[in-house]
């Protein structure tokens, strides 16, 4: 592998990391101590902690083991990744989701502000910011994300915001018979300012469109463009009307997130090359999108 590509992968590896302590952050010194629910995955294995705790007088003062029961709930998950997603997906998703249970575990539980309202803000803001870290970093924090995309790959008109929906209304709806109303109510508030925070350093599969044109031989370019983004090229010859020297366009959908490695690509091979990137397009076919 090209030595730019494992210095960059190494940061964003590290840079998911990051994301990971401070979505820990958020959960032990705003979510665990005003007893609120995350929503997903996570918020199902609050609940299980939390039943565990309660109903079978298990102790775990000073130490959230949902983070543990996340983590062993997300091995089916990690080898479905690892099939269906590719290998540097599933490598990065590893470490995240490793990182996010020992920092969940070491992190210590600590009462930082008294007020519930602050607590759903404060925590949102900073856990829902830990994962936008991750997933801009091409990770995942595991749990959902993962089983979002997949089904949306099975079923085109599913989406990971709508699997996510569908199992916090679930969720929420047995945390009504299990707890009492307003912890309910400020979970709910808490989860809608996550997935704000969250949409703020990351915003899933915004289609992007590339024009390059290069005077340079296309063929190496465009096998990289195969082999590390797995993105499909339409190619034409174009003529300069300035320089009325011939040229080749290439034109290449992808996601917002893989832009900087298809510039680096470019770069590599023809660092003069004309780029123009436009965001936001309306796709309608067969394009595969991505986490």
């Amino acid at each position: 592998m090209n030595k730019e590509i494992v210095i960059n992968e190494g940061r964003r590896t590290l840079g998911s990391l990051l994301g990971a302590f401070v979505y820990a952050v958020g959960i032990n010194l705003f979510v665990v101590p005003a007893d609120l629910y995350t929503g997903g995955l996570m918020g199902l294995c609050q609940v299980v902690r939390t039943v565990l705790a309660e109903k079978f007088g298990m102790n775990f003062t000073g130490f959230d083991i949902a983070g543990i029961i996340y983590y062993v709930i997300n091995i089916p998950i990690f080898i479905l990744a690892f099939t269906r997603m590719g290998k540097r997906f599933f490598f990065k998703t590893l470490v995240s989701v490793t990182g996010m249970t020992i920092f969940l575990s070491a992190v210590p539980i600590i009462t930082v502000v008294e007020d519930a309202m602050a607590s759903c803000m404060v925590g949102g803001i900073v856990a829902g910011a830990g994962v936008g870290i991750m997933l801009r970093m091409g990770s995942s924090s595991g749990g959902m994300d993962i089983l979002g995309v997949l089904l949306m790959k099975w079923k085109k008109d599913f989406s990971v915001g709508t699997v996510n929906l569908m199992v916090n209304l679930v969720l929420y709806a047995a945390c009504l018979f299990l707890f009492d109303m307003e912890i309910v109510v400020y979970s709910i508030i808490y989860s809608a300012v996550h997935s704000l925070a969250m949409d703020k350093l990351h915003t899933q599969n915004i289609n992007v469109e590339v024009n390059v044109i290069t005077k340079a031989d296309t063929a190496e370019l465009e096998k990289a463009v195969f082999k590390e983004l797995d993105r499909g090229i339409t190619k034409w010859t174009s003529m300069g009307v300035y320089t009325n020297e011939q040229s080749h366009v290439l034109y290449i959908l992808l996601s917002k997130y893989e832009v900087h490695r298809l510039k680096a690509i470019i770069h590599r091979y023809d660092p003069y090359a004309f780029m123009v990137v436009n965001e936001g397009v309306s796709v309608i076919g067969n394009f595969r999108k991505k986490l």
